[in-house]
């Protein structure tokens, strides 16, 4: 599970308030083959319960007892552990690589009030980087659209941005924190089903629009969220950012292109429209005559999916998935 976007401050925020104590540990850098990336978040509370994960479960054990022990003591640690290190051996991390983590008690290392700003940020979806010299009493909270500390400074941190990644800054170790991905899934056919379980699986909050009730129906999609506006006006419900995919599914012009036109109009990372290289080239006149230019047009992948060979609705929405992430990742 990508626990890069779980509950995760909001948890150790609210079992600092519950008077339980907390820890939020974090992973600032990794060597080799480390199993969890960097920005990867752990909160521990006193009597040990946990949500999230540093290592998969390699070294857990030994960061919970550490945290407890920065409870009592208020001081934050860096824990190192490497498949060479015998302690770290102890513990598990036998899968290989190295990985430091940055233990901060919540409260005296990591206060109250700047935790609380990072859960508001996190809440109302605005991109912010938690920002920390670990050698020293210096932490903030930066947004995305902020040049902080000087102008190159704030250039590698837009460029972090856009990429997603955590990691050092000179001695700054800088957390982001962006809004969780999101995929609007228009049309609620049959490859939607596979689609939407393979997206919520990927870590992406998923929801499903369609403005009829025969086919976007709770007995066909159990325990999905479903819309049943029309397309564009969904989507403007909905939302849409630089952290949203859409995919439409229906290749019905009157469903389909309300949707597409909102999405070409939005920073959407992502829009991908079903149907064959006819119904596609047909799609694309369509929205030139609306005054989309080469452009807008080339946005859209479709049709939709990678080229896998893809024939069931598992298989294409296995293509889908693969594609977004390729996007995503920038690969």
């Amino acid at each position: 599970m990508d626990f890069s976007h779980d509950d995760i401050p909001e948890t150790a925020l609210a079992w600092f308030r519950e008077g339980r104590g907390a820890v939020l540990a974090t992973v600032i850098e990794t060597w080799g083959s480390a199993p969890r990336p960097v920005g990867s978040q752990l909160a521990i509370s006193a009597d040990g319960d946990i949500v999230g994960s540093v290592s998969g479960g390699c070294v857990e054990g030994a960061v919970i007892v550490e945290a407890q022990e920065a409870i009592l003591d208020q001081k934050h640690r860096i824990l190192t552990f490497g498949v060479s290190d015998e302690n770290a051996f102890k513990v598990g991390l036998a899968c290989g690589g190295t990985i430091r983590i940055l233990l901060e008690p919540i409260g005296s290392v990591l206060p109250e009030g700047l935790l609380s700003a990072l859960v508001e940020a996190r809440k109302t979806r605005q991109p912010v980087a938690y920002v920390v010299d670990p050698d020293a009493e210096e932490r903030k909270i930066v947004s995305s659209t902020e040049p902080p500390i000087d102008a190159h400074f704030g250039l590698a941190l837009s460029d972090r941005f856009r990429s997603d990644k955590s990691g050092f800054e000179g001695r700054f170790f800088i957390g982001l924190h962006n809004p969780p991905l999101r995929l609007a899934v228009v049309g609620a056919v049959h490859i939607a089903q596979p689609l939407m379980q393979m997206a919520r699986l990927a870590g992406y909050d998923a929801v499903l629009i369609d403005p009829r009730p025969v086919f976007g129906s709770a007995a066909r999609f159990p325990n999905e969220t479903i819309i049943d506006e029309w397309p564009d006006e969904a989507l403007k419900l909905h939302g849409l950012d630089e952290r949203t995919a859409v995919v439409t599914l229906t290749h019905d012009p009157k469903l389909d292109d309300p949707a597409i036109i909102a999405a070409l109009r939005s920073k959407v990372f992502y829009l991908g429209c079903l149907g064959s290289k006819r119904t596609h080239a047909k799609r694309l006149e369509r929205l030139s005559t609306l005054g989309f230019d080469n452009k807008d047009l080339n946005r859209i992948h479709g049709p939709v999916g990678l080229n896998i060979g893809a024939k069931s609705p598992a298989e294409i929405a296995i293509s889908i998935m693969a594609q977004l992430t390729e996007r995503l990742r920038g690969a």
